[in-house]
């Protein structure tokens, strides 16, 4: 019984020391960027969000252990172009109402190659519709953090956002993310 209860303590701690010894940062605004770019009638579109928010726990000596949980806020869509910016948030769009946020939840990161590149296997959430979507990134460190950097397509029909329009359905998502520890 007492062996049980040192087994039992000794496991605690290494799962508290596990918890603790974990990398965890913080999306910040400043260096931070999530750009997309459309085709509409022919035309590159191009706009940025901010208000980056979550949580990332990043580990290179630990990749499987890694996993982030961010999001933007929907509303801060801004295509240079006010009239454009107020359609988008509008119901057959983002419908920031009803939908705030756009989420990005990892299920798995692993190491891709040597140089620095990672790869991300998650689900997208937007306009309440979830996808999955995988794509290569890199991690440079900085200063109490690291400069995430990658890019993925997404079908903007899969998430229910323009209906049918002059607007290309595949989009170009480009993230440079700056997280800082939390």
């Amino acid at each position: 019984m007492e062996r049980d209860m040192k087994r039992m303590l000794l496991l605690l701690m290494i799962v508290c020391y596990a918890a603790i010894s974990k990398a965890q940062y913080k999306p910040v605004e400043l260096g931070s960027t999530l750009k997309f770019t459309i085709k509409n009638l022919g035309f590159d579109v191009g706009g940025v969000f901010t208000g980056f928010e979550g949580s990332i726990n990043f580990d290179p000596q630990n990749v499987a252990g890694s996993n982030f949980d961010v999001a933007i806020n929907a509303s801060t869509v801004n295509t240079d172009n006010s009239l454009r910016d107020e359609h988008l948030r509008g119901e057959n769009y983002f419908d920031i109402k009803d939908y705030p946020k756009i989420r990005l939840v990892s299920g798995k990161v692993a190491v891709l190659n040597k140089s620095g590149m990672y790869q991300l296997t998650g689900v997208l959430t937007m306009k309440g519709k979830a996808k999955q979507v995988s794509f290569p990134f890199s991690a440079t460190p900085v200063d109490d953090g690291y400069i995430f950097k990658g890019a993925f397509k997404v079908n903007r029909k899969d998430f229910g956002i323009g209906g049918t329009s002059t607007i290309a359905d595949e989009l170009e998502v480009a993230i440079n993310v700056t997280v800082k520890k939390g």
